[in-house]
């Protein structure tokens, strides 16, 4: 069988790029060992929002009184949560597979290495192997959780994200190591439903690489909601031979042991680039990942990359962008290569974090003169009639031309609200333009105005 475009996963980079494609006419294929959706709609992004839902849910039901409501004898159904969450993410995988109906898109299914002459090889489940050809082949595998030596994953006692979304009892106790997106979630996630966390960070800060006045908000929060946080903490070893676990803790102070039922490994990722053929078609790597030109070919023409497998930000939103520049470029489209600075980061604990642009921090360090505006939600109407104060917006321009250079936002239905700023740097909107565009009253969003009016001393509601 011969394709316009082969697809190496169907993620949210592969599948997106698949149906694109097809869009523009071309005859598509698209290669997958797993379920269609790949870790994001499967075990990331879909599923993970619908146990943090469930999280929400249940505070607000425990906190029920403080909107002048009585809720008795509340509950959580640990197993009730983790099936609804598998709901979620088999419905949204049978949505993918629609769409490429829909689109005439062939799926075909195993587990595919990259061949020279634009080759595909498919091994089945039943170990037949079947090759396919195209004029154009992607690359888009994704990645998986990166495990260190000092926690290796058995998917009992020491876990990984999957484990994390599908574990039979709720633990009484559990150590996050790592506060990126993934471990803040999870963290957020088991203590709410009344798990004992204990969050481990490498750096001074938690969420690390967001502005550091997120970062502060984040772990007061987290503080009040009983979290225990352990910064400028390495695990050095991590003891399995118990009932639970036993981490060796390195700290300022110096040595700590913790002791958990269970440990999730959340530092990060690993790109699936084994065994998938790179080196029998000369395909260039570096540090883990596939080397692209701005138009996502690699070094070999023909075969392309976008994703996690590429440098760049491992989102799902960037895969997705990634993917309908590159099937625009191969169709002869005028494309023009994505900007990286502003790309928006979001994480989905509460309260949720999203920001865009560069931080107060590496503003400075540029030497930049900048104007710096805040505005709190203690100070919103909407955030205070919904019961949800804590956090602010913070946004960051510069002094002589008004650019928008970062805007960072820490509350509840921020992940909602950063488009706006999104927007606002593509379209080089200034300070002054932002100010005179009229917000609806009562919202969350017209945080965001507030914010600019600080930046140049216009606020009214400070």
């Amino acid at each position: 069988m011969s394709y316009d475009l082969l697809v190496l996963g169907s993620g949210p980079g592969g599948y997106v790029a698949a149906i694109r494609a097809s869009q523009l006419g071309m005859k598509v294929g698209i290669v997958e060992k797993e379920n269609l959706g790949g870790i994001c709609l499967n075990w990331g992004c879909i599923p993970t929002k619908a146990l943090l839902k469930s999280a929400q849910v249940y505070d607000y039901l425990q906190h029920a009184d403080q909107y002048g409501l009585k809720a008795q004898a509340i509950e959580a159904d640990f197993e009730a949560v983790i099936k609804r969450s598998r709901g979620v993410a088999e419905m949204m995988s049978k949505g993918v597979a629609f769409l490429m109906k829909k689109n005439n898109i062939d799926v075909i299914q195993g587990f595919g290495k990259l061949l020279p002459e634009h080759k595909i090889e498919v091994t089945t489940q039943e170990e037949i192997k079947n090759i396919y050809e195209a004029k154009n082949i992607m690359i888009a595998t994704g990645a998986r959780a990166r495990e260190l030596p000092t926690m290796p994953i058995d998917g009992k006692k020491i876990i990984g994200y999957r484990q994390a979304m599908t574990l039979e009892t709720q633990p009484k106790s559990m150590i996050v190591v790592g506060s990126g997106a993934i471990g803040t979630e999870f963290a957020f996630f088991y203590n709410s439903m009344g798990t004992d966390v204990t969050l481990v960070e490498y750096f001074p800060d938690i969420v690390p690489l967001e502005d550091t006045d997120v970062s502060a908000q984040l772990a007061r929060s987290f503080r009040k909601a009983k979290i225990k946080l352990m910064t400028e903490s390495e695990v050095t070893q991590v003891d399995t031979l118990g009932n639970g676990v036993k981490a060796t803790i390195k700290t300022k102070k110096g040595e700590e042991i913790i002791e958990a039922d269970v440990l999730l490994s959340a530092v990060g990722i690993k790109t699936n680039i084994e065994n998938i053929g790179l080196d029998e078609v000369g395909i260039m790597t570096d540090r883990d990942k596939i080397l692209v030109n701005p138009y996502y070919e690699t070094n070999v023409k023909g075969y392309f990359a976008i994703g996690d497998v590429v440098p760049g930000q491992a989102l799902a939103h960037v895969a997705s962008a990634e993917g309908i520049l590159c099937v625009e470029h191969i169709a002869g489209m005028d494309v023009h290569p994505i900007d990286y600075t502003n790309i928006p980061a979001c994480t989905y604990a509460q309260p949720e974090i999203a920001s865009v642009g560069m931080t107060e921090k590496q503003c400075t360090e540029k030497g930049l003169e900048i104007k710096v505006g805040k505005f709190p939600f203690t100070a919103s109407g909407k955030a205070k009639a919904a019961g949800t104060p804590d956090g602010f917006v913070k946004v960051i321009f510069d002094a002589k031309y008004g650019e928008l250079l970062g805007c960072h936002m820490i509350g509840n239905g921020v992940t909602d609200m950063i488009a706006e700023a999104v927007l606002a740097r593509k379209m080089e909107v200034t300070g002054h333009e932002i100010l005179k565009t009229v917000h609806p009253h009562p919202t969350m969003s017209e945080a965001f105005m507030e914010a600019v009016a600080a930046a140049y001393d216009e606020v009214i509601h400070l």
